[in-house]
């Protein structure tokens, strides 16, 4: 029980990638507090997750309204009585085209909710955890060097994220809290059957793992759980790369 007596918030709790970390909390002991914009899509992941014994709490938030994600924090607390781990996993409505081909509001969009929503829904849970002296807050996506062509404003976002983590881990630290983020390289299940191109974006991230198998949801749920437990208590300030070796460092 990795993460009993831990009360976690996760944000775009009704995604895929959201549902699997969901999940991985709730079996590792955690009561979960689901927000996102589909109260159907969260109910149904609550609903799972009490069926195997879970606690599992929802909430329909509009985590890019600063009253909106600071009320529901504070409803969290007030529930609860406190909030160990906050992880954002909202989607950024990127348009993956070619730069030149972009409008400056499709390219600024991604960095615009990417920057907004990380800042808001940290510094909600921020301002509990600070009384508490401990806590965890975990981001997506994660940086470096590598990119490809086409991808519009996403990597530009998740560069911006992972400057905005530096800054958060660098004057939470003292606080006893914890910043980190978990990037994957893709995860094939993400992706419908009928997305555009799939197979060959899939062929891309297998031929790109050193592993000869490929990051699953259930690797990304588990993987999280181990980093917001006591267990990884000294990891902050960093990224953990989960690709199967896709993401050289």
């Amino acid at each position: 029980m990795l993460l009993e007596n831990k009360v976690a918030v996760i944000y775009g709790a009704g995604g895929p990638i959201g549902a699997a970390v969901a999940r991985a909390f709730a079996r590792g002991g955690a009561s979960v507090f689901l927000a996102g914009r589909t109260k159907a899509k969260l109910d149904e992941v609550a609903d799972e997750i009490r069926s195997n014994g879970g606690v599992a709490d929802t909430a329909a938030v509009d985590a890019l309204s600063e009253r909106a994600v600071d009320e529901y924090v504070d409803a969290v607390v007030e529930q609860a009585g406190y909030v160990d781990v906050s992880f954002n996993l909202i989607s950024l409505g990127d348009v993956q085209e070619p730069l030149v081909e972009l409008s400056v509001e499709d390219f600024t969009r991604p960095i615009a909710i990417a920057v907004r929503t990380q800042f808001l829904t940290t510094r909600a849970a921020a301002r509990h955890m600070i009384n508490r002296r401990s806590g965890v807050i975990l981001a997506f996506g994660g940086n470096g060097p590598q990119t490809l062509p086409g991808l519009g404003g996403f990597k530009v976002a998740l560069d911006a994220v992972e400057g905005l983590r530096r800054q958060w881990a660098c004057e939470l630290g003292p606080h006893g809290i914890r910043v980190v983020t978990l990037k994957t390289g893709g995860v094939p299940e993400t992706l419908p059957d009928t997305f555009p191109g799939r197979d060959d974006i899939v062929a891309d991230i297998e031929k790109a793992a050193l592993l000869n198998r490929t990051a699953t949801l259930a690797d990304v749920g588990n993987v999280a759980a181990f980093v917001a437990s006591d267990l990884a208590r000294t990891i902050t300030a960093t990224e953990v790369n989960i690709s199967c070796g896709a993401i050289m460092e």
